[in-house]
């Protein structure tokens, strides 16, 4: 099951990076991986563990996915630093479920992704920006 999850979301941000520019796939799937955490905190506190689990893999498997397509050689050690952060984000999501404060915890955890998605978008706008063409007055 957790491989088809990994195999799952690679495909799913290959699909993605195909059919919208980079940045907006990837902004695109961290938007996803916060949905997901946030259904696996519902079913937790609802008591449906089992689903809460299926939802938190999707997540993780999401920041997972991400975290392999990073290309080194381009990115150097703002690569690495991204690569860790994905990593520390898919730990604590995994700490965290089913223990007594996973609300706290999730909630801190979709903040910290949630900035991450919103300095991409900033990346985004900033490269879109710069792309265009500079038109005399």
């Amino acid at each position: 099951m957790h491989q088809q999850m990994a195999y799952l979301a690679n495909q799913a941000y290959r699909g993605a990076a195909t059919s919208v520019p980079p940045l907006k796939a990837i902004s695109m799937l961290l938007g996803g991986a916060i949905t997901f955490l946030q259904k696996s905190l519902a079913a937790q506190e609802a008591r449906r563990f089992e689903e809460g689990h299926e939802q938190l893999l999707k997540a993780t498997a999401i920041l997972r996915g991400l975290s392999h397509n990073l290309d080194f050689a381009k990115g150097g050690a703002v690569a690495e630093q991204v690569f860790q952060s994905y990593n520390a984000l898919i730990l604590a999501s995994l700490k965290a479920f089913g223990r007594p404060h996973a609300r706290q915890s999730f909630e801190r955890i979709i903040a910290a992704i949630s900035e991450l998605r919103q300095a991409w978008e900033h990346v985004d706008a900033a490269a879109r920006g710069a792309a265009q063409p500079i038109r005399p007055a």
